[in-house]
This record gives C-alpha cells, structure tokens and sequence, in this order.
C-alpha cells in the first residue's frame, strides 16, 4: 500500500471555525505533513483579507507540528503540483456537502488525474457550523465564542460590525 505523506487541505476559511480544526488536526494525525492552503478567492468576497486569514490559521494551529499554513490563488490542483502534494482533504459535514465535494473531485480529477480526494467528516459538535453562519451570527451581534478559537472570535468582533446588515429604513 503506497500511503501519502503530504495532503492539502485547502478552503478560504473565512474565518478559520473549530470544524475546519478539528478536520486539520485529525489531518495531521492520518499524514506525516498537512499544508492548509487558504485560497484568496475574490469571487466570494471574503470579510478578512488573504493574510489576515492565513495569520488567523497559523495562530490557531501553532501547536500542531506538522501543519503549515499558506495562501494562494488560482487552482487547487495547480496548487497541489506546484507544491508536489498528490492527496486533498475535504470536510463533509452534512449530506448536502456531498453533491458538490464530489462534482469538485471529479473535476479535479479531470484536470489533475495525479490527486486524489479524501472526505472527512467532523466531530458531531462541529457539523453544524461554518464560516458563513459564524460571519453572519458575528455581524448580528452574536455569541460566536462555541464556534471559533477565542484569537478569531475577538478578530470577528472587531471586523464584523462593518459587515452588519443595514438596519431597514422607516415605513
């Protein structure tokens, strides 16, 4: 059995939520090397910019030794060859996940037969949250302290305020 050394485990984490550790740290417990690839993606029009998102993960996975934080653009499968990583790791956290891992790995399975996808699903307190429900809850004055590591959640409570929906006007 030919096992990888090295997977990627790349999303915009914006912002990096318990859910996204707890996939990196069983990661990282599966390979000898775990590269978490923060892609700037504009198209989603993130709230933190790139090398606030990469700053924010580094801080949160300090601890893990054999985890490396780095941004990027363009596509993960030229990110991976560029980086010589032949493994990426996607989180499913519900059904509904699925549809669209899945038609993400064949496509990049298209473009880069070399790499292969593996799913994993996080702890059940995690499955829950994502980054979108976190900057939403966040910008409407929510208690975000459950979801994120508390370095994120005080980087959120700085940030989201200017994220928060307009209030409707009278009448």
């Amino acid at each position: 059995m030919n096992l990888k050394r090295t997977a990627v485990y790349p999303g915009t984490f914006d912002p990096i939520t318990n859910g996204h550790q707890d996939l990196v740290r069983r990661a990282a417990g599966l390979f000898e090397r775990v590269v978490v690839a923060i892609a700037a993606n504009p198209n989603k029009a993130p709230m933190f910019p790139l090398e606030m998102r990469v700053a924010m993960a580094r801080h949160v996975l300090a601890d893990i030794p054999n985890v490396e934080v780095q941004g990027y653009a363009g596509l993960t499968t030229e990110f991976a060859r560029r980086e010589r990583i032949n493994v990426v790791v996607r989180g499913l956290r519900a059904v509904s996940d699925f549809e669209f891992e899945f038609q993400l790995a064949n496509m990049s399975r298209h473009l880069s037969p070399e790499v292969e996808h593996v799913f994993l699903t996080p702890q059940e307190q995690f499955t829950f949250i994502s980054s979108t429900l976190v900057r939403e809850i966040a910008s409407l004055g929510g208690d975000i302290s459950k979801f994120v590591h508390p370095s994120v959640a005080d980087e959120l409570r700085k940030t989201a305020p200017l994220f928060a929906p307009r209030p409707a006007g009278p009448g």
